[in-house]
């Protein structure tokens, strides 16, 4: 986009287009966090264009209807049940020189919609989430949201994402990875590593797969016996799986937000014991709506030393724009740093919002400082 056209050049507002939905599993929560950052985005500042991406890929223009994004009798909505036409396609640009998206429909003449100016990425997990979205609008050179395609990719993976906070000296729980290939050739050895590390650390354990989120296809593991299983739904999510250790203590998270001086932690919040689940599922998160507590119940020498903790993984993985920590609180007054999420839910319940609003930042100002923080950056390697 040449300075003649910029916002600031002709007094337009800024174009802001929120892209949701998407191929992984965790769709229907991005769809609802789209939902929620479309109703604070402030009209009067910003000019919005909603963008859905189906569970096949497709990307579809939508109707700006938050009322439609949200879940209603526990059902979870969907960017097909959105889009205005089953077959049309939205076409970002793919070189810096434009930034003009395109609106195609099979026998029809491409129609232009206007210049994007920054991108919010509102997806979650693989093909989106991980690097892969953030690299095409580096490509393109657009600026957007959130992390770029290192951190972006490195807070996707639960593996590397743990070897990097090693390395920066954070502390993290036990934990094994079984590879597709280790299960592919020989389930047995693979089954093996397992119980070992069982014997070294004990049952319970937690099966999960290494790139997925929202507590999507993790089981807790009593013994052996439900092992297989376990497996079996992980790798519904990713042939990759993370086994971890039970770490007894308080779920505790902080969010980390980018100021014009830097990262800034909000005020921490804790997940209870959830009675009517086996730990903080699925179901817990966004169909039961447990309920968290903000600011957690913390000495100040604790709340320091998380929000410490939080920037500190920030910085490690090179995150940008926000990040969700979350840490176990062991019994032994330690705090363990269980993994990040670079684009965290902003569901009406999701934690980092309110985390946020306890600290002082409302709703619409977090979209909007979001939004400025990315307008502020420049693309390309920075």
């Amino acid at each position: 986009m040449s300075s003649e056209t910029s916002p600031q050049s002709t007094g337009r507002k800024p174009r802001v287009a929120v892209v949701f939905g998407g191929r992984s599993s965790e769709h229907a929560i991005s769809v609802v966090t789209a939902g929620a950052v479309l109703r604070a985005i402030d009209r009067t500042t910003y000019d919005v264009l909603p963008i859905g991406i189906t569970t096949d890929g497709r990307w579809a223009l939508t109707a700006d209807d938050p009322e439609r994004m949200a879940i209603a009798d526990r059902t979870l909505p969907s960017v097909e049940q959105l889009a205005g036409s089953a077959d049309g396609s939205v076409l970002l640009p793919v070189t810096p020189h434009s930034r003009e998206v395109v609106y195609t429909e099979p026998g029809a003449v491409p129609k232009a919609l206007g210049e994007v100016d920054v991108v919010f990425p509102v997806l979650h997990g693989p093909y989106g989430e991980d690097g892969t979205l953030q690299g095409m609008l580096d490509l393109a050179g657009i600026p957007y949201v959130g992390a770029g395609v290192l951190a972006s990719a490195v807070g996707q993976d639960k593996e590397y994402m743990k070897r990097v906070f090693t390395s920066f000296g954070l502390p993290v729980g036990p934990y094994e990875v079984i590879r597709p290939r280790e299960w592919q050739n020989d389930p047995s050895a693979a089954r093996k590593k397992i119980v070992d590390f069982a014997g070294e650390h004990g049952w319970p354990l937690f099966v999960k797969p290494a790139r997925a989120g929202s507590s999507m296809g993790i089981t807790k593991v009593d013994d052996i016996s439900g092992l297989d299983e376990a497996i079996a739904e992980a790798q519904r999510h990713d042939p990759k799986i993370l086994v971890e250790s039970l770490l007894r203590g308080r779920e505790i998270e902080c969010g980390v937000l980018e100021f014009e001086d830097g990262p800034r932690a909000s005020v921490p919040a804790e997940i209870p014991p959830v009675t009517a689940h086996d730990f903080y599922d699925f179901e817990a998160k966004y169909i039961d709506s447990a309920a968290g507590i903000v600011p957690a119940p913390l000495t100040e020498e604790e709340t320091r030393r998380v929000q410490e903790l939080a920037v500190r993984a920030f910085d490690a993985a090179s995150c940008e724009g926000l990040v969700r920590a979350d840490f176990f609180l062991t019994e032994d007054g330690e705090f363990v740093i269980n993994e990040i999420n670079t684009m965290p839910g902003f569901t009406p319940i999701s934690m980092y919002p309110r985390m946020w609003q306890e600290t002082g930042v409302s709703y619409p100002e977090l979209v909007d400082r979001l939004i400025q923080a990315a307008l502020r950056r420049p693309t390309g390697l920075r």
